[in-house]
């Protein structure tokens, strides 16, 4: 595989950043994944961090050097998240279930595989045209779907925000799976939280996508994204793949060599105050805390058989 890739996240105006994405390849598979903790629910990042390190994990275990069912890999281990976010409600006595909506993206023999539950997106682009983009499960959306508001209602209506299906909470998500889609050299893959594209319409994202190389259009992405926000936006956080080689950079990612028994994981880290103090308040849980909490899960759930894929 020949690729180029890069991700990056915003605070924004919140007080701290749920956000959290990774990337992570073996010599013929990789996969993306972005999560967005909810706000309106205590600990979303806890979900949101629960959610990449389930996926990206099982991943470096399965993917040696490619899955065999990468639809039925994301379909399992998304419900399995949304079954472990419960385990740590209650392994960490938490008042409510914590919350996160996920994108995430597997490619393999020139194929790209996607999974979402909640209104994170990804966005295909070839030649400049928009060829697909997820359906966010939100109220809006669903509204617009059933012909009750109009495109342009859909950008001030006061439920615009809410969404009916995540990861995390008493109700079932519903996994929603993609057709599969073939990728071309040199076609470009977004996978972004609401805080972007609540700001940006799809024209402007694909015109800063297509200027350049993703390595430097995802920054002038959250820049844009950035301006656009005022006091009440979220956080925002994206990553950008341009497939093949058509575009020679020095941090573009080969794999023709790569042993077959080995993988590369990229997790961002949470962002950081300029003080470097963390981001999160008294009552929020601290990094070290999280990593406690899903490590408590994971061990508690070692004897669980792994599922073959």
């Amino acid at each position: 595989m020949k690729f180029t890739i890069y991700q990056s996240s915003r605070q924004g105006p919140r007080a701290y950043n749920q956000d959290r994405l990774a990337y992570s390849y073996s010599k013929d598979a990789l996969l993306m994944v972005l999560a967005d903790g909810m706000g309106g629910h205590r600990h979303g990042e806890v979900a949101a961090q629960l959610a990449v390190k389930t996926l990206t994990e099982a991943f470096q275990r399965l993917a040696l050097p490619t899955l065999p069912s990468p639809a039925k890999f994301l379909t399992d281990y998304i419900q399995q998240i949304h079954d472990m976010i419960e385990n740590v409600r209650q392994a960490d006595d938490l008042i409510e279930s914590p919350r996160t909506t996920i994108v995430a993206a597997i490619v393999q023999r020139n194929t790209l595989y996607c999974a979402h539950v909640g209104d994170s997106r990804l966005y295909h682009f070839r030649d400049g045209h928009l060829l697909f983009r997820t359906e966010d499960h939100s109220i809006v959306q669903s509204m617009y779907r059933k012909g009750l508001i109009s495109k342009e209602e859909m950008l001030t209506h006061p439920y615009r925000n809410k969404i009916y299906n995540c990861l995390g909470g008493e109700t079932v998500p519903k996994i929603d799976l993609a057709d599969r889609h073939e990728l071309l050299d040199g076609d470009i893959i977004l996978l972004c939280t609401d805080g972007v594209w609540n700001v940006l319409d799809d024209k402007t994202i694909k015109n800063i996508l297509i200027s350049g190389l993703v390595t430097e259009t995802v920054n002038h992405l959250l820049d844009q994204a950035e301006e656009n926000s005022d006091h009440t936006g979220d956080n925002m956080s994206a990553i950008g793949l341009q497939w093949g080689d058509l575009q020679l950079h020095p941090q573009a990612v080969s794999t023709i060599t790569m042993p077959l028994d080995q993988t590369t994981t990229i997790i961002n880290p949470p962002a950081q105050h300029p003080s470097g103090t963390s981001t999160t308040d008294v009552d929020d849980l601290t990094d070290d805390d999280i990593e406690k909490t899903i490590a408590e899960i994971q061990a508690a759930l070692i004897s669980t058989k792994p599922k073959k894929y």
